[in-house]
């Protein structure tokens, strides 16, 4: 069950790389928007209920938007 969990992560994320991207390059969405779009998620995450006692799951999903917001992936804020 928990390889089906990440997997649906990482298609969601996918995703949510390809819209960002497809939605800022056919000028939809300004870079700053979608930016805000992620810090907003990054902040939900922070303050979510924890799903856990230690509130490890958010955390790391908050960790890993972060990175994308700093450019360590794929999406491309130009």
């Amino acid at each position: 069950m928990a390889n089906q969990a990440g997997a649906a992560g990482l298609a969601a994320l996918a995703i949510c790389e390809s819209l960002l991207l497809s939605l800022t390059e056919n000028k939809l969405l300004t870079v700053e928007e979608a930016r805000a779009v992620l810090g907003d998620a990054a902040a939900a995450h922070r303050s979510a209920v924890p799903l856990s006692t230690d509130g490890a799951e958010h955390a790391a999903a908050a960790g890993v938007i972060e990175l994308i917001l700093a450019g360590g992936n794929s999406v491309r804020f130009e």
